[in-house]
């Protein structure tokens, strides 16, 4: 048969028709109620249940959300993933599953900007609609900022993986948690030593985890920034969306001027943090992509301010 030939065209059974080929059935009867006010609510149950629940809710929900910056842009749009949870006494059934997302939307309509205030709100409020004593909320988001190089000042942009946390609680009010994480570049002290030339350097994640006092003012501080040159500013060099060969020659003449093993990193970042007055509590840890070895290096350190004897 040539191949340009046409096929003769197929003759299909209607689309109903094959739905019931794949398995498809007719609806069955109906007898259940349609009336939401008719409907059991079977999590709203009151008995003894036997235990107390730590918290349950929703995660793994994506939304849209807004943010600003103090570096640029400013105001940016990114995409958020959300974790909620509440508790719920042994007498309770369950939580409804669907107040975490009425409240997610109810505050995306109106156009919020994702801020630990909002967020301070958006808790107490959730806590409100579950008709419960507390409520938590988790949310991840890339964040963007501009970054030039350090010579031709060519822009592009950089980005690190944010993360706020707010628990609510009717009793203690609200506690915060930051995080960020970012990327730095490290060159090895023991490469630089032994070698007679040059050193091996490696890309580093730096993660970072801060609980934030009470006193912190968001319009005067941008944590997201604090945290970032907490990081790039102690390592080996910082990393660049776009280097010119003068670029590359400064970066890589800096790095090989800062040698940082992981637990310089670690110590160094942690230093920074105990200075940053808005800062209680935190937890750092640095993992370096070896590039002569098969292995990471990793490190990790955790510090809480409030436990300092005041001297």
């Amino acid at each position: 048969m040539n191949n340009t030939e046409l096929r003769t065209k197929k003759t299909l059974p209607s689309k109903a028709e094959r739905h019931k080929l794949f398995g498809s059935v007719e609806p069955g009867p109906k007898t259940k109620p349609v009336e939401k006010e008719k409907m059991a609510d079977l999590q709203n149950s009151k008995k003894d249940f036997l235990f107390d629940i730590d918290a349950v809710g929703i995660a793994n929900v994506k939304n849209p959300i807004n943010i600003s910056s103090q570096l640029r842009p400013n105001n940016q749009t990114t995409i958020g993933t959300f974790r909620f949870t509440s508790r719920i006494d042994k007498d309770s059934k369950g939580t409804n599953m669907s107040r975490f997302t009425e409240q997610l939307d109810a505050y995306y309509q109106n156009n919020y900007t994702l801020d630990i205030q909002t967020l301070k709100t958006f808790t107490k409020d959730l806590a409100t609609r579950l008709k419960q004593k507390d409520a938590q909320m988790e949310v991840q988001f890339p964040w963007f900022f501009e970054r030039k190089g350090p010579s031709s000042e060519l822009s592009g942009l950089n980005h690190a993986d944010a993360g706020i946390k707010v628990i609510y609680d009717q009793e203690t009010g609200h506690h915060v948690e930051v995080s960020l994480a970012g990327t730095i570049t490290t060159l090895c002290p023991c490469s630089k030593e032994i070698s007679e030339y040059s050193a091996h350097n490696q890309r580093g994640r730096v993660e970072m985890s801060a609980v934030l006092s009470e006193s912190f003012d968001e319009s005067q501080t941008d944590w997201k920034e604090a945290l970032l040159e907490a990081a790039e500013s102690n390592a080996s060099a910082r990393i660049h969306p776009v280097l010119k060969r003068p670029d590359e020659k400064m970066v890589t003449e800096q790095a090989y001027e800062n040698p940082r093993f992981v637990e310089d990193i670690v110590r160094l970042v942690a230093a920074d943090l105990y200075e940053l007055p808005f800062v209680d509590k935190f937890t750092i840890s640095c993992r370096n992509e070896e590039s002569i070895h098969l292995h990471d290096a990793i490190a990790s350190l955790t510090y809480d301010k409030t436990k300092d004897i005041q001297g």
